[in-house]
C-alpha cells in the first residue's frame, strides 16, 4: 500500500512539474513573441516616419531652391550669429511638414544618434534656406551644400543603423 502510495504521488508530482514546465515555457514563448512583434511594430512606425520626414526635407529644400520661392531671413532669437528662414504663404505648407515631421522623428526616435542626425539635417537645410533668401539658387555656397550632404548622409547611416539595416556606404576613413 505503501508502494502504491509512493507511486501515485511521484506521478503526481512529475504531472503536476511537466504541466508548470510546459505553461511556463509556453508563456516564456508568447512573450518572446510579443517582444519581437512589438519590436517589428516599432520598426515600421521609424521607417515610416523617417521616410515623411526625408519626404518633407526633400519637398522644403525643393521650394527654396525654387526660383520663385520667396523667403525672408532674419537672425534666429536663440542664435543671433544665425540666419532664420521665413517663407511667404506659399511656402509655408512646407515648412509646417517639415516642422511637423521633425517632432515625429523626435518621437520615434530610439537612438540619439539618429535624432542628433536629424537635427544636423534640419539645420543645415535651414541655412540653404536663409541663403536662398540673399542669394539666387546658383549663388548659394557650395560649402553649404557640401554641409548639407554630409548631414544627409550621416541621416541615412544613423537611420539605417537605427533600423537594423546594413551600411552601404563606406567608412569616411575609406573615403
Amino acid at each position: 500500500m505503501s508502494m502504491n502510495f509512493a507511486t501515485s504521488a511521484t506521478t503526481s508530482f512529475l504531472t503536476l512539474m511537466g504541466v508548470l514546465l510546459g505553461g511556463w515555457l509556453s508563456t516564456r514563448n508568447q512573450e518572446r513573441l510579443w517582444r519581437r512583434d512589438h519590436a517589428r511594430q516599432w520598426r515600421d512606425i521609424r521607417l515610416s516616419a523617417y521616410n515623411e520626414f526625408l519626404s518633407a526635407y526633400r519637398q522644403y529644400l525643393a521650394f527654396a531652391l525654387d526660383q520663385d520661392a520667396r523667403i525672408f531671413a532674419s537672425p534666429s532669437p536663440r542664435k543671433p550669429d544665425e540666419m532664420m528662414p521665413y517663407f511667404d504663404e506659399v511656402g509655408r505648407p512646407y515648412r509646417e511638414k517639415f516642422e511637423a515631421a521633425i517632432m515625429t522623428v523626435r518621437l520615434v526616435s530610439a537612438q540619439r544618434e539618429t535624432a542628433d542626425a536629424a537635427k544636423e539635417l534640419i539645420d543645415r537645410t535651414r541655412r540653404i534656406a536663409a541663403a536662398r533668401a540673399t542669394h539666387t539658387e546658383q549663388d548659394i555656397p557650395t560649402e553649404l551644400f557640401d554641409e548639407l550632404w554630409k548631414a544627409h548622409r550621416r541621416f541615412l547611416v544613423a537611420a539605417r543603423q537605427e533600423l537594423d539595416l546594413p551600411d552601404i556606404w563606406p567608412s569616411q576613413a575609406e573615403q
